[in-house]
């Protein structure tokens, strides 16, 4: 009777244990299901990204948004496996920094159009510029180059035929109204706004100090290839699935539709090829 009671108890005992395994054998494989990402945004307005977020955990993929106060921090932490992909530059900032950094990383696709526009206090429209209207615009490289070529898409200015993107004054070729220039770090420039005839403003700037889109005299479209946003990873990472999956969800019609209700053409989806991504310097031809 003993021993039948000790073999019984051995077989419970058994029993348990390899229920036991079973459950963490099951518990196992769906953490290992779940792929965790970190991808760096600018802070600040970040509900297209929160709502990816929620999207990419029903693919099984745990992204924790990793936020920036400025334009350096997040392309040197991608470079330095700190985090997984950043999305927060132009194409042709991106080329710029990385560059001028000589960074391992690369863009894996495209995201949305923040146009640039044409601000003012004093004007209503462009027509109303006065000869020898003062115009601020930002300082930096890509961003000048930027604003020069919203001016000459305005039809306000006409740039060489060698200009590639980085702004110089001396890349205009023809200024019809003799426009003055005042270039200022591109944060100060809706702050200008009471100072000169006209100021042209990043949009997340614009946004910042509550300027529609709609205010603007004018603005670049979403043709304005070199200013198309993008997802970056490091060099060697772009096959990585879960990478691939975050631009795969990025240009759904869930998220572009998202897009449109909730910033109502102060960000444009922008879903294009990587070779045409790629080869945005085609359009300063």
């Amino acid at each position: 009777m003993k021993k039948l009671l000790i073999v019984l108890i051995s077989l419970t005992l058994g029993l348990l244990a390899a229920c036991g395994n079973a459950e963490e054998e099951t518990t196992g494989d769906t953490a290992g299901d779940t792929t965790k990402v970190k991808v760096g945004i600018s802070s600040g307005d970040t509900r297209t990204w929160d709502y990816i977020v929620d999207i990419a955990k029903e693919q099984n993929i745990d992204i924790e948004l990793v936020k920036f106060n400025d334009y350096v921090q997040p392309n040197i932490a991608l470079a330095e496996g700190e985090i997984d992909a950043n999305a927060f530059q132009t194409i042709s900032y991106f080329d710029e920094f990385k560059t001028a950094q000589n960074l391992d990383i690369e863009a894996i696709g495209s995201t949305v159009i923040a146009p640039m526009g044409i601000y003012s206090k004093k004007h209503t429209a462009l027509e109303d510029l006065p000869d020898g209207a003062t115009i601020a615009l930002p300082n930096e490289g890509t961003n000048f180059g930027r604003a020069l070529l919203v001016l000459q898409e305005a039809g306000l200015i006409t740039l060489t035929d060698d200009f590639e993107g980085i702004g110089a004054i001396n890349k205009i070729k023809d200024n019809p109204k003799n426009l003055e220039f005042e270039a200022v770090a591109a944060g100060n420039t809706p702050r200008f706004l009471d100072d000169v005839d006209a100021s042209i403003i990043n949009n997340n700037y614009a946004i910042e100090a509550d300027l529609a889109l709609e205010d603007a005299l004018f603005h670049e479209s979403a043709t304005a290839k070199p200013y198309i946003n993008i997802i970056a990873v490091k060099s060697g990472d772009a096959d990585r699935p879960e990478l691939q999956k975050l631009v795969e969800i990025y240009h759904t019609k869930e998220v572009e539709d998202f897009i449109i209700e909730t910033y109502k053409g102060s960000s444009i989806p922008t879903f294009v090829s990587l070779e045409e991504l790629l080869n945005y310097k085609d359009a300063w031809k």
